[in-house]
């Protein structure tokens, strides 16, 4: 499972994530999309752990949590495609 993590600061980093997530288990990848022209974050990530009920807990405690001056908006990642 991927977790999409919504209205994220445009200063975070990917590193920033990591370190948040740490908390919840070993994070297996983190993917902050950027816009192709100005180089900014877009404002949103999707992350991913090695244990599913790692995500769980991620979503459940940090869903609507203030980060950076913003609340975050967590769920789990539809596939690409689907809607």
């Amino acid at each position: 499972m991927t977790i999409y993590v919504g209205n994220l600061s445009y200063q975070a980093t990917a590193e920033n994530l990591r370190e948040v997530f740490a908390d919840y288990g070993e994070v297996k990848r983190v993917v902050v999309p950027t816009d192709r022209e100005t180089g900014r974050v877009r404002g949103f990530a999707f992350v991913e752990l090695n244990e599913d009920t790692g995500e769980d807990n991620a979503i459940t405690e940090l869903d609507g949590a203030e980060w950076m001056g913003r609340q975050l908006r967590l769920n789990k990642a539809k596939p690409k495609g689907s809607e």
